[in-house]
């Protein structure tokens, strides 16, 4: 896998297990060791990192549970597919949007969204408690009321969506929320609409979950969550 990223090679210097384990993985996430492809030695690794083969072998260890790599005695360590990445570890995702995020990163990431957030907000419209429509408002209101490319509005932005899976009354709709939080954030601020015109039709869009699930209509409310999630892609030129 090739990649147009620059990533400058760690300096000598005294790194935790942390910090070589954050490096390594990063540099797989942006191709520096690509799919497939045999790690340094641990000698050079040592060496780049100024570490203990002990500091090494337990950053291995650690990226090797997150699925990132794949260690064998007498054959080396490998990096490993990326469809083997557990991209639900926190660390993982953090590590994405440090890389920088890209068009294959938003895709992937309206996949889960799309086999998720539909149907919250369909489970939402038939189980919401009562207060929970005006919880809601509140959160379109201050997306109103912040600039489009602030931190508030994504987070106004973002609140929304995690009460909308907290209002399906399924545990695991809010926890998958909570797991890509980080992300979403992420998404939500590259995705913001910054002419009016596009301003006003992303909150309206966003209205239109909030009128359906206060209608209790499963199926407006659905509809209503694909045409955000695919109006965001589209603003990020990844659609299609």
């Amino acid at each position: 896998m090739r990649s147009d990223r620059v990533v400058i090679a760690p300096g000598r210097g005294h790194f935790s297990q942390v910090e070589v384990t954050r490096t390594i993985g990063i540099d797989i996430i942006v191709g520096r060791y690509p799919e497939g492809a045999s790690l340094p030695r641990d000698a050079e690794l040592t060496a780049m990192f100024d570490v203990s083969r002990t500091v090494l072998r337990e950053s291995v260890k650690t990226l090797s549970a997150k699925g990132l790599l794949n260690a064998k005695a007498g054959v080396g360590t490998r990096v490993r597919e990326r469809s083997a990445w557990n991209m639900f570890d926190s660390d993982v995702l953090g590590w994405h949007l440090e890389a920088g995020i890209d068009k294959r990163f938003l895709r992937d990431l309206a996949d889960i969204r799309l086999a998720v957030e539909p149907h919250a907000a369909a489970l939402a419209a038939g189980r919401r408690a009562d207060d929970a429509v005006a919880q809601l408002r509140d959160s379109i209101a201050k997306m109103r009321s912040f600039a489009s490319d602030s931190i508030e509005f994504a987070d106004a932005d973002l609140r929304l969506h995690l009460d909308i899976a907290t209002s399906s009354a399924n545990p695991f709709m809010r926890s998958i929320g909570a797991v890509i939080e980080a992300a979403l954030r992420a998404s939500f601020r590259l995705s913001a609409p910054t002419e009016e015109r596009e301003r006003e039709l992303t909150i309206a869009a966003h209205e239109r979950i909030v009128d359906a699930i206060a209608e209790r209509n499963a199926e407006a409310a659905s509809a209503a969550m694909k045409e955000v999630i695919f109006n965001g892609l589209r603003r990020h030129g990844a659609a299609g």
